[in-house]
């Protein structure tokens, strides 16, 4: 469950970039001839996805995770798991939350009176950092009085829909504000049994699979016997759409998040000073085809899956946003409007993709059937959410649960279309709603695909200058 994404200095950059080009002489045609072409169960290509992604989507979505409004998540670290004993936390010093002392905590924070759509603004004062807040590692909560009101405000309205996601209790004192550009998502350094034991669960118990097919390269499989396999990819390709496209979700949801600790890896640690960059030998272990007897650019093709899927529910969701009533409250009135038009402009650029999945296609059988598909569909995946929380790294279980809420928010948008078109211009509707947190893991969650695509396309282009 290891994630990872920093944001490295420029002679960090310079240092990775010299360390890819040397490793990647030695790396087999994994981003090539294996990762192209058109993608199964949709008529959309790689190579669109790659030029779509990097001239019109990351420069912005990266802009947009650094505003305010996106910046800050709130989450629960401290929920049991509800499957199994805990193993304990991770003591590796880069899985740790470190909350700042209570006195660099403001105190006397009171509920505003304004909502999330609220327009009214107020002065605000430069966020505190915390003393540690660079650490390696860190989680920072350090907030200003200011943030703390706006997020009461923020957390107000809590919507009546069904999840896709088991949801934090934003109330429990247990629930911390994070500020995601303190804590970049990257290598920590957990892994083994414990985080093996995570996704075996989720892979094994939850996409729909019988115990008898054997997932490939699974380590807590039992014994297979003469079984390379193969079954399995024979017992997938017979599923109906709806089964298959939510193993290809999860499976592009482990692969993102391992392309970004493979991209964003601890090189060395000099003098305290770490350096960040590609690990090769980590990607080979991970996506080179022969090293995973073909499992790596199925992998890497579920990534695109993926990221078609949310890129899908983003321009579905556009509507909801255009309303004058949605404002991206803050308190700060430049600042929201900026976010509002930036976010927006991503928005015109999603609808403007031509080779959207086409999510009609799903739960399309006869109507009592497709209605017990989708909710056997929405269970499932709400226990993965559930899952999140048995992950041993705190830093490892932030991101887990962003990235998977943002996923079920995306599923929730693709399956409430009607009620989209539906809404009210000035007031809010009771058919469709997000709140903030389901608003902000989506835009990151898409955030984090995107930046895997980059990341990949960076290979690709690095192994062609080097030969």
């Amino acid at each position: 469950m290891s994630p990872g994404v920093p944001r490295a200095g420029a002679g960090q950059g310079a240092a990775a970039a010299v360390q890819l080009l040397v490793t990647l002489s030695f790396l087999p045609s994994v981003v090539e001839a294996q990762v192209t072409g058109v993608l199964d169960d949709c008529l959309c290509d790689i190579d669109s996805i790659d030029n779509f992604n990097t001239f019109k989507i990351f420069p912005k979505i990266k802009k947009l995770q650094e505003r305010d409004y996106f910046r800050y998540y709130k989450v629960n670290l401290k929920r049991p798991c509800p499957f199994w004993a805990e193993d304990g936390h991770c003591s590796i010093k880069d899985c740790h939350v470190e909350p700042c002392p209570e006195s660099k905590i403001p105190v006397g924070i009171k509920a505003g009176n304004s909502n999330k759509y609220s327009k009214v603004a107020n002065n605000t004062k430069e966020l505190e950092d915390c003393e540690q807040a660079s650490k390696l590692g860190a989680i920072n909560s350090t907030l200003s009085n200011q943030s703390k009101e706006a997020f009461i405000d923020w957390a107000r309205y809590d919507d009546s829909q069904d999840h896709f996601c088991e949801l934090d209790d934003e109330r429990s004192p247990a629930a911390q504000y994070v500020d995601l550009l303190l804590n970049p998502e990257r290598y920590t350094g957990y892994k083994g049994s414990s985080a093996w034991r995570v996704w075996n669960s989720i892979y094994e118990e939850n996409c729909f699979k019988p115990r008898s097919v054997y997932r490939p390269l699974n380590p807590l499989a039992p014994s297979r016997g003469e079984d390379d396999g193969e079954s399995f990819y024979t017992w997938l390709e017979g599923l109906c759409l709806e089964k298959r496209v939510f193993y290809k979700l999860i499976s592009g949801l482990h692969a993102s998040i391992n392309l970004h600790l493979c991209a964003n890896y601890l090189l060395e640690e000099t003098w305290g000073k770490p350096s960040w960059g590609p690990n090769m030998k980590e990607f080979k272990r991970r996506f080179d085809p022969v090293e995973t007897k073909g499992e790596g650019p199925r992998r890497l093709k579920n990534l695109y899956f993926l990221y078609l899927i949310e890129l899908r529910a983003l321009s579905k969701v556009a509507p909801y946003f255009e309303r004058s009533i949605v404002d991206l409250y803050t308190g700060n009135v430049q600042e929201d409007a900026d976010t509002k038009t930036l976010l927006l402009n991503i928005f015109q650029d999603t609808k403007s993709f031509p080779m959207h999945f086409d999510e009609k296609s799903m739960f399309a059988g006869d109507k009592k059937g497709a209605k017990s598909l989708k909710e056997e569909f929405r269970l499932h995946f709400k226990n993965i959410s559930r899952i999140m929380d048995c992950v041993g790294c705190d830093k490892c279980r932030l991101w887990g649960k962003l990235q998977t809420q943002g996923l079920g928010t995306a599923l929730k948008i693709l399956f409430s279309e009607k009620e989209i078109q539906k809404l009210p211009e000035n007031s809010p509707s009771k058919g469709f709603q997000l709140t903030r947190q389901e608003i902000v893991a989506l835009l990151n969650a898409f955030g984090r695909l995107s930046t895997s695509v980059r990341e990949l396309q960076n290979f690709k282009v690095l192994l062609q200058h080097s030969r």
